[in-house]
């Protein structure tokens, strides 16, 4: 078996490879859409590093997964038959759901939109959810040029609201006090 290299020399007159092989240039929409999934993963990774306990940290950990088979469904060109490309299936989708139904119950009801803030790890729940909304903008810009990815859309849609809902958790977490928006009318 050979050392994988990490440069390959092959994008250095912008262009890259989706799989299955086709060429496009780095400023393709497809490929803004898997690198905003690519951004939004690395900031999963870091919500995982605030998460004091087991069981949600290796959720965060499978959501790292999914949303890397969501970025080869972005990534697959649909072109060459023999790739196999991952997968989101239902199930990913309820997991999701379930997640965020489990977070509620130990949530106070809300009825105005909550400030992002009060410590690092609501912050960046925040920033991903954020990051995540992007890449939903993206996988819709791209969505006839995809295959399969009715899920992979569904998936980050249900993300976001799982971000948020976590924010409001770690906010518990970490003894922060939510603070309400209130909308200033002159």
């Amino acid at each position: 078996m050979s050392k994988f290299k990490v440069y390959t020399k092959t994008g250095d007159k912008g262009s890259t490879a989706l799989i299955g092989g086709k060429r496009v240039a780095k400023s393709d929409a497809r490929i803004e859409a898997y690198g905003t999934i690519d951004e939004l993963l690395s900031y999963i990774g870091l919500l995982r590093d605030f998460s004091k306990d087991k069981k949600e940290h290796d959720f965060l950990v499978s959501i790292q997964d999914n949303l890397m088979d969501v970025a080869a469904v972005f990534a697959y060109d649909g072109e060459n038959s023999k790739v196999k490309v991952p997968s989101i299936s239902d199930e990913d989708i309820k997991e999701l759901e379930d997640a965020i139904d489990e977070m509620d119950k130990s949530l106070t009801q809300i009825d105005s939109f909550i400030l992002p803030g009060g410590h690092q790890a609501v912050s960046f729940c925040h920033i991903a959810r954020t990051v995540c909304r992007r890449a939903e903008r993206r996988a819709i810009a791209i969505e006839d040029e995809i295959r399969n990815g009715e899920n992979a859309k569904k998936y980050i849609n249900r993300l976001s609201d799982y971000l948020f809902t976590l924010g409001r958790k770690f906010g518990i977490d970490y003894n922060v006090k939510e603070i309400k928006w209130v909308p200033r009318f002159k």
